[in-house]
């Protein structure tokens, strides 16, 4: 069988999403397993025969007797009441895809969940296979267990799981979703430029909401980094745990009840590293949660032209700190910032600093919403920023300063946002 691809490539806009895990397990793995009737491998029924680019037939959530989901999904707007499941490491909603290298998001008129989207081959002798279980009535798994690559090589493999959680609790047809990674080893089929598992084009992980517009991409998709993602940082506590909430149709970052959470290196805990895309002249919020001061730095992409900061917070004045390149330091400018109103810079910078945060008003670190700042940037493109947190010790270990965790919240429709089409010819 022979394989033909044309790919055009999007710029990766990557960021993480926040959500709470769940954990049927008391090992180390990752992986949701083992509950009654899980069959022999130990994750449900087999969803596919052993294959190269197949897709199952449509599953219909109702077909799981014991599973809720009774409002389908909602995907921004669109409700699905079945999902085809595809052998090449994604799940979508409008038709089975069979397209063995991954497409730059967005890819219009396909809604996809893709935890990693590359050329898994089942058909080798000692590759493992695709399945489908539902451990309790809210949770549906699918998991790809020990994959090989094209052309049908088990040299390498990968373990990986896709989960659905039903959040009708919080609205109809409202779900979250996790990817699980166990154990990444190959990035690439032969067909897709790869040599031994490796290099040419290689799996993209992420969403996309099918509408051209809206779409995410994991940090390392289409890299050589993307084997990383069950060993590097991630969005939760545990690497290898990917997770999002789509809350009435719409993706994370949308409003302030479904926010959106940066990388977080757990070498520096109170450093948090943003990339999104500015696409108009709207702000957008970034909020960290605990801390007597913050630094704002610019990396790459559009600078700072003006910053708003809360108004409930203490005594609602702030000192404004911004960067001498003379000195090489900081410098108390002596401006005094009101919360509650828009300061302008005056001159586009790539920092600044907040001070002014009394230690008497340590922020709640379970409020996702403690410290909402709101910036202002002089163009459009993709920025990438850093924000540091400024703590202090506290001797009352009562009202010690925790190490803060921060919330990015992009509003009016801003965030994972291209306006770019891409097709594959095969």
């Amino acid at each position: 069988m022979i394989k033909n691809n044309k790919i055009l490539k999007n710029t990766l806009l990557s960021s993480l999403i926040a959500l709470s895990a769940i954990s049927l397990n008391t090992n180390a793995s990752v992986l949701l397993q083992g509950w009654d009737n899980s069959g022999d491998a130990g994750f449900g029924d087999l969803a596919l025969n052993r294959n190269d680019d197949g897709s199952s037939s449509a599953i219909a959530f109702d077909s799981f007797e014991l599973l809720n989901f009774d409002s389908g999904l909602n995907f921004f707007d669109n409700s699905y009441d079945q999902f085809f499941i595809n052998n090449n490491g994604n799940v979508t909603f409008n038709s089975p895809v069979s397209a063995f290298t991954p497409e730059s998001f967005p890819v219009s008129s396909q809604p996809m969940l893709a935890p990693f989207w590359g050329d898994v081959d089942t058909r080798c002798t000692d590759c493992g296979e695709v399945y489908i279980g539902s451990p309790n009535a809210d949770t549906l798994v699918i998991t790809w267990d020990s994959v090989g690559f094209y052309s049908s090589d088990s040299s390498l493999t990968n373990t990986f799981q896709l989960v659905l959680i039903d959040r009708a609790d919080t609205g109809a047809g409202n779900f979250d979703v996790e990817f699980r990674y166990e154990d990444i080893n190959w990035t690439t089929g032969n067909a897709s430029g790869g040599s031994n598992g490796l290099g040419g084009t290689p799996a993209q992980a992420g969403y996309d909401a099918g509408d051209g517009v809206n779409f995410f991409v994991v940090p390392g998709s289409q890299t050589s980094t993307v084997v990383d993602l069950d060993t590097a940082p991630s969005n939760t506590d545990t690497a290898g745990i990917w997770t999002f909430a789509v809350r009435d149709g719409e993706l994370p970052g949308d409003t302030a009840e479904n926010p959106i959470l940066p990388t977080i290196d757990p070498a520096n805990p109170g450093d948090y590293s943003f990339e999104f895309a500015i696409t108009d002249e709207d702000p957008i919020f970034i909020d960290p949660e605990v801390a007597i001061g913050y630094d704002y730095i610019i990396n790459s992409g559009p600078l700072f032209t003006a910053v708003l900061l809360p108004e409930t917070i203490g005594d609602g004045l702030f000192d404004l700190w911004l960067w001498d390149l003379a000195i090489n330091d900081w410098f108390d400018t002596g401006t005094v910032l009101t919360g509650g109103v828009w300061y302008d810079f005056g001159q586009a910078t790539d920092r600044f600093r907040i001070l002014g945060i009394e230690t008497t008003d340590m922020l709640d670190p379970t409020n996702p919403t403690a410290f909402v700042t709101g910036l202002r940037f002089d163009g459009r493109g993709i920025v990438n920023l850093n924000q540091t947190a400024l703590t202090t010790f506290v001797a009352d270990p009562s009202t010690s300063v925790p190490g803060p965790q921060t919330l990015i919240i992009f509003m009016l429709g801003l965030g994972f946002i291209a306006r770019k089409y891409f097709s594959t010819n095969k």
